[in-house]
């Protein structure tokens, strides 16, 4: 009987030899759990393929391994007797279960060359997970208390992260859901915002109002808080100064410029004369017609409404504590209001078409003080937000 080895049988064995090859040395190399992956890998697709059954060796090689190499670090760090080595221990436990839970599923797992079923020693580790999961919780608890007691900032937002881990690994562990709250207030940096006025002009309300509304800054920061009103339960470390030294508001301007539109433009037609004023006929006896020209002027009135504002202050931070400025950033914003428009006289074929968008254009009134520094406020605003987004307090 002949046998045809097709280019796809050629592929997919080498296929698996390279996996094997793969495997081997990842094995070798003493990555256990690599290699226990790539051959679960394997093994789920057709764990009776003939072309997997070395993979079922590696895996039962590769397992052994590593529950070897686990249960000897536990042994040792059980006799360290170090509360800081419960975190290592726990894992280690999660480790052992989760590996075997990984290969659970694919058993019995028959090798061909082994003749005989692959043999993996399964532990119900639920005493030692839930001993050492106790053990961890009890050095987290522990640790964090010890950051509490430092009561620094630093150590504040350490301790919360551990009550996170706490809560991640037991959601309602002893007062931890009170603990963490503790500790995200007391790590977290209030500032007091504060709006100086030096400008000798009033700062519309509504302006002052939207600047130190610092929910609408998008900041976004877990640590710190900005607070415009005073709390007395809270000592502010920091502060934020904004500070308008300058509003300086031009009068309204009117100017007026003339200018005078020329054009040669075609004005209708006439028809082609000889020296004797007689009409030029073509060949068959029609009139011959050319265009008739005309030089025409009109008179534009162009009106310019102007109006500005120059808005200049500072942003300075400060540490309360101390009582000394930390950094001092400009800030500043000019608003222009411009209107200009246009009239004419004259013959209105001398326009172009740009004349007529001013002349489609009207007076309007001028915007009051108030309005013109709350559009520049508008711009403050911007400027302040990428002030304090690529400034931060510490």
């Amino acid at each position: 009987m002949r046998h045809t080895i097709t280019l796809l049988s050629i592929t997919l064995l080498l296929v698996a030899c390279n996996s094997v090859k793969r495997n081997q040395k990842l094995l070798a190399k003493g990555n256990y759990n690599q290699a226990i992956a790539l051959a679960v890998k394997k093994l789920q697709k057709n764990k009776g393929s003939e072309k997997n059954d070395a993979h079922i060796i590696l895996l039962e090689e590769a397992y052994k391994k590593a529950v070897e190499e686990d249960t000897r670090r536990i042994t040792f760090l059980k006799k360290e007797n170090d509360p800081a080595t419960t975190r290592e221990v726990y894992h280690l436990y999660h480790d052992l279960n989760g590996r075997q839970e990984l290969i659970r599923p694919l058993l019995p797992l028959y090798s061909r060359s082994l003749d005989r079923n692959a043999r993996f020693k399964l532990v119900n580790y639920t005493d030692d997970l839930i001993a050492s999961k106790k053990a961890f919780l009890e050095y987290l608890y522990h640790e964090a208390s010890l950051y509490m007691n430092k009561q620094s900032i630093a150590d504040y937002r350490t301790a919360y992260n551990i009550y996170c881990e706490i809560d991640e690994l037991q959601s309602n562990y002893k007062d931890v859901h009170t603990l963490k709250e503790d500790a995200h207030f007391y790590g977290t940096d209030f500032i007091f915002v504060t709006l100086n006025n030096r400008s000798g002009q009033i700062i519309p309300f509504r302006l002052e109002r939207e600047l130190l509304d610092f929910n609408t800054y998008g900041l976004d920061d877990f640590w710190t808080e900005y607070h415009s009103e005073r709390q007395q339960s809270i000592d502010y470390n920091f502060g934020i100064a904004l500070n308008f030294r300058e509003i300086a508001i031009s009068p309204e301007r009117i100017s007026e410029k003339e200018i005078i539109r020329k054009k040669r433009i075609k004005d209708g037609w006439e028809y082609k004369r000889d020296r004797d004023g007689n009409i030029i006929r073509d060949s068959l006896g029609n009139g011959i017609k050319v265009d008739k020209y005309a030089n025409v002027t009109a008179r534009l009135i162009v009106t310019e409404q102007t109006k500005s504002v120059l808005v200049g202050g500072n942003v300075v931070y400060r540490d309360l504590i101390a009582r000394r400025d930390l950094n001092s950033y400009p800030l500043s914003s000019e608003f222009i209001f411009e209107n200009i428009f246009a009239t004419y006289s004259g013959d209105k074929r001398a326009l172009d078409d740009e004349d007529w968008d001013l002349i489609n254009n009207r007076f309007v009134y001028f915007p009051s003080n108030e309005q013109m520094v709350l559009d520049a406020g508008e711009d403050i605003k911007i400027r302040l937000k990428e002030i304090l987004k690529n400034n931060s307090i510490r």
